[in-house]
């Protein structure tokens, strides 16, 4: 047995599971916890402008790591950060929520403290959490040591926050624990289930002609990218995502089609995922953002589903099949088939340059789609900078983040944030609106502290353009107040190195391209873009959206 502090238990397993920064506020409910976290050889204290923010920024974080920590004071604090947490349990984003809490005996004595309703009851936010985390658990000294890896291994399996009270008394409390390692939940799994799947799938994909795939961003959380990434190189079947998933395939193989948006998706796209004979969905979740109101035209039976847990062909549901499984188990079907299906031709969507000087979405998207390079990190903010994205094929080896179903406006800049902290030899580049940029501009300041080096774009057209597009185009709840964007970096890092540009047409873009190309520091370029100037994809999206929205 081992002799530790509680503080210093859960911050060993943070690190275990491959957390290496805790984000965060001080408080002084958790600033005894803070000195441990100083202090501690492998986990680093990254502070942010607000709880909101260090939400977004961990949430960013846990897309290109394991899972992501986060750090806050309870009541006030904790209700600043719930709805980030929200996002990342919509998204399925495995988030370790501490919450620095009174001492036991202050709770227990129900004294009216600050950060409190003022009635004595500790329990009301615990209650709020309990409806966006997959667990919650009040620390201990007697419980740390099995409520702590309780529910990392529940944040871990389940994908999704999880809540874990610290009172500042019991942070420093001394525990026993073995030296073991977390014993982390294995999906259920029969092989009777297999085999069935294996038979129905082989009799479905033996009568087919045409044969496609779909994935989307649960293939991301739940294991089955390496799956899919070992298979389709050598399957003859045409891809695709819809845009939450979008960077989970190599988009530069020439089988990638396209990003499938329904009824908004280019032609070639909609007809090849459509008008399969077999449609092989892998961690699919239709929603109303990704196919433009719910506009796919896809039949179950002639679909093979693969979810994380279960399979479904037809409306034959298959139990206790863990994804990656059934990946496989279909990557060795479609070997020994692919010989006999109709070969498809293959005419994937490019972005192309109209002919003329004007600097708008065509052009901009146009000349980012040539900037990117392989293994950047790009993030959107939803809105226009989303939607353009779409269009995009990403080199191999791309991450793509976006927050495109809770859609929390503000949220890819402190996520970008994350992200560039979690992997620092990658480049980030930033893609966000002015409106966007105007919740959550703080944490431009914490990226200059920290000497992080992303390329931001900052899309300045002059207000919330994808709200004018749904609804009210001159109406001045879609203004935003006018900023001074180029000098506000320089505001919010003061005496740092950084590049600000601001681009009015094409020839200064392409300039200020080049000149990123090797750029050795943070760079803040706006780009000013016509009013209601939108990419042609959002046209689609945003008439199905005003259209539900009157629905009766």
């Amino acid at each position: 047995m081992n002799i530790h502090n509680v503080a210093d238990y859960l911050l060993d397993r943070l690190a275990e599971i491959g957390i290496r920064h805790i984000f965060g506020l001080p408080g002084d409910f958790n600033l005894s916890f803070l000195d441990h976290v100083i202090n501690h050889p492998i986990i680093e204290w990254v502070g942010c402008a607000n709880e909101l923010n260090a939400a977004y920024a961990a949430d960013g974080y846990a897309r290109v790591m394991p899972a992501a920590a986060l750090l806050t004071a309870c009541g006030a604090a904790e209700l600043s950060a719930i709805n980030g947490i929200a996002g990342s349990y919509a998204e399925y984003i495995p988030i370790i929520h501490i919450i620095g809490m009174p001492t036991l005996h202050s709770q227990k004595e129900r004294e009216l403290l600050h950060h409190s309703l003022g009635d004595g009851d500790f329990r009301h936010f615990a209650h709020m959490a309990k409806e966006v985390t997959c667990a919650q658990s009040s620390l201990t000294a007697e419980n740390a040591v099995a409520e702590i890896d309780r529910l990392l291994v529940a944040a871990l399996y389940q994908q999704r926050p999880v809540y874990l009270q610290l009172p500042c008394d019991v942070a420093d409390a001394q525990i026993k624990s073995s030296s073991g390692t977390l014993a982390f939940v294995q999906p259920l799994f029969s092989p009777l289930s297999l085999q069935a799947f294996i038979e129905t799938a082989h009799e479905k994909l033996q009568s087919a002609r045409k044969i496609a795939l779909l994935a989307d961003f649960l293939a991301d959380r739940f294991g089955g990218r390496e799956a899919l990434n070992r298979w389709l190189p050598e399957a003859n079947i045409p891809y695709s995502t819809l845009l939450m998933g979008k960077g989970l395939l190599d988009e530069s193989h020439p089988m990638f089609i396209g990003t499938y948006m329904g009824a908004a998706s280019e032609l070639s796209v909609k007809e090849c995922i459509e008008e399969a004979d077999t449609l092989i969905t892998v961690g699919v979740c239709f929603s109303d953002l990704t196919t433009a109101g719910f506009s796919q035209n896809i039949q179950q039976d002639k679909c093979i589903d693969i979810q994380p847990q279960q399979a479904w062909i037809g409306k034959t549901v298959f139990n206790q099949l863990p994804m990656a499984m059934a990946v496989d188990a279909l990557h060795q079907l479609c070997n020994s088939l692919k010989d006999q299906w109709q070969p498809t031709a293959i005419t994937c969507p490019y972005l192309t340059r109209h002919e003329h000087s004007v600097l708008d979405q065509n052009t901009f998207w146009y000349h980012i789609q040539h900037f990117l390079r392989p293994e950047d990190i790009v993030v959107t903010e939803i809105g226009t900078s989303c939607f353009g994205a779409a269009s995009l094929n990403f080199p191999a080896e791309c991450t793509f983040i976006v927050q495109i179903h809770w859609a929390s406006l503000g949220f890819s800049l402190p996520a970008a944030y994350g992200a560039q902290l979690a992997q620092p030899q990658r480049r980030v580049i930033l893609l966000i609106g002015d409106g966007g940029a105007q919740l959550s501009i703080q944490e431009l300041g914490s990226m200059l502290r920290d000497g992080l080096k992303p390329i931001i774009f900052l899309l300045n057209n002059q207000g919330y353009t994808i709200e004018r597009v749904i609804h009210g185009p001159q109406q001045r709840y879609n203004d935003i107040p006018i900023w001074d964007w180029a000098t506000l970096p320089k505001v919010l890092g003061k005496d740092k190195s950084l590049l600000t540009r601001c681009v009015t047409n094409e020839h200064q873009l392409q300039q200020v391209l080049t000149e990123l190309e090797n750029c050795g520091q943070l760079a803040f370029i706006e780009v000013i873009l016509p009013k209601m100037d939108i990419p042609k994809l959002l046209i689609n999206v945003a008439k199905s959206i005003e259209d539900r929205n009157k629905a009766t």
